[in-house]
């Protein structure tokens, strides 16, 4: 399993995101392209990043009735990306049909990978406002089951929960976790947050990382040390 830092292009537009990417000149850094800056600019957003020789993950976070999902997932699978996401609240039923409308006429396709619950989710919210009577934990590995009774490569959750994840559903399910922030960086709308070492000593396989990079004094050097961080345990 290949680990990584990914980082979130939570940028407005076109102009700022290749800005900041420019700031890269030894690095090829694995990339989140959010709804923010996909709806504002379309696939030629991930088409010009994709030409800069980075890895993309597209997190859009489908949701809907499982033949919508397969056909956007095959106009997705179109863009070169390299991971894609769906909700796993979306039932098994759409997530298998996210899968096959991944696949590529040469047999290739994206890894794909299922929301759990957001990392701006607490418990207190989801037993008050979504109705969901079980503990946080127990959703998330529940949601991690059917997303790999689906078929699919891994999930979106928390750190604090990746361990539990790859209890259930094994080492090679992968466990993308966003929630990151530096010693001393603020929270921001984030519930279930944790540093990069301690993701990495938790077992996520990949870090999404945002503000603690994007709105550094430098960024470069703030990627590097999630890198560093991050990367230093379970090696």
């Amino acid at each position: 399993m290949n680990r990584d830092v990914i980082i979130a292009l939570d940028f407005p537009d076109a102009a700022t995101t290749f800005d900041f990417l420019d700031q890269f000149r030894e690095e090829k850094p694995f990339v989140k392209i959010g709804m923010e800056l996909f709806y504002a600019e379309g696939p030629q957003m991930v088409c010009g990043i994709k030409a800069r020789g980075h890895k993309i993950f597209l997190d859009l976070k489908l949701h809907d009735i499982p033949h919508t999902v397969e056909c956007a997932m095959r106009s997705l699978a179109s863009l070169d990306v390299d991971m894609v996401n769906v909700h796993a609240a979306g039932t098994r039923a759409m997530m298998e049909a996210g899968l096959k409308g991944l696949m590529r006429p040469d047999g290739s396709r994206p890894l794909l990978i299922a929301v759990t619950q957001l990392t701006s989710t607490d418990e207190t919210r989801m037993r008050e406002e979504l109705l969901i009577d079980r503990p946080l934990e127990e959703v998330v590995a529940s949601y991690a089951a059917n997303a790999k009774a689906a078929g699919l490569d891994g999930v979106v959750c928390s750190p604090l929960e990746a361990s539990k994840v790859h209890d259930i559903c094994g080492k090679d399910f992968v466990t993308v976790t966003p929630g990151i922030r530096l010693t001393g960086d603020d929270k921001g709308d984030q519930k279930r947050v944790t540093t990069p070492a301690d993701a990495g000593a938790l077992g996520s396989d990949y870090i999404v990382v945002g503000r603690s990079i994007t709105a550094a004094d430098d960024p470069v050097a703030a990627y590097r040390r999630c890198v560093k961080e991050f990367l230093k345990e379970g090696d």
